[in-house]
């Protein structure tokens, strides 16, 4: 080993080299930890991120199922309305044509059997009750099958309103949960 001017001790190049080797050695194991650690990190977060966009991309869809399910609803509560004002308007008509059609009738065998008063005139008054019973039975059965096609549409729209209510409890849920 030689001394230099100052008094320092000049070290060798192979063992400054030997050396300089040395402390990257303990340098490359001392940081292999942290490395690993980092890059399981950097893969982690890769993988969260990918679940935070396919999350997204869900609830995404689901908004959108919920706004076709709302306009559904509101689209057949729209109809069920215009078919409950239907109902009513011709549930009126159908009151109002049974008092004509009975005033009617009344007042025709009154007439007839005031003015003529045979058998073959009511037998005839009888057959266009008969007819008019029938038709009143015919527009019954239309009231009827009106009034089923309405219990129809509100189950159509509990239904829709169960499976809207599901999708908001299940979108609640999905955006309550952590990522």
């Amino acid at each position: 080993m030689a001394v230099d001017e100052v008094g320092a001790i000049a070290i060798p190049g192979s063992l400054s080299a030997a050396l300089g080797d040395w402390a990257r050695q303990i340098a490359l194991e001392a940081s292999a930890g942290p490395r690993a650690s980092l890059a399981q990190a950097e893969g982690e977060l890769a993988a969260q991120r990918q679940a935070g966009e396919a999350l997204a991309a869900e609830r995404a869809d689901l908004q959108a199922r919920l706004a076709q399910a709302t306009a559904a609803l509101e689209q057949a509560q729209a109809g069920l309305a215009e078919r409950g004002a239907a109902i009513e308007r011709l549930t009126v008509e159908l009151r109002s044509a049974r008092t004509i059609a009975s005033d009617a009738l009344v007042g025709k065998a009154k007439d007839q059997l005031a003015i003529e008063g045979k058998d073959a005139q009511l037998a005839e008054l009888r057959r266009q009750l008969e007819r008019n019973l029938a038709a009143s039975a015919a527009d019954s059965d239309a009231r009827l099958a009106a009034e089923m096609e309405l219990v129809g549409a509100v189950t159509a729209r509990d239904n829709f309103a169960a499976e809207v209510a599901e999708l908001r409890t299940q979108l609640e849920a999905r955006l309550r949960a952590p990522a």
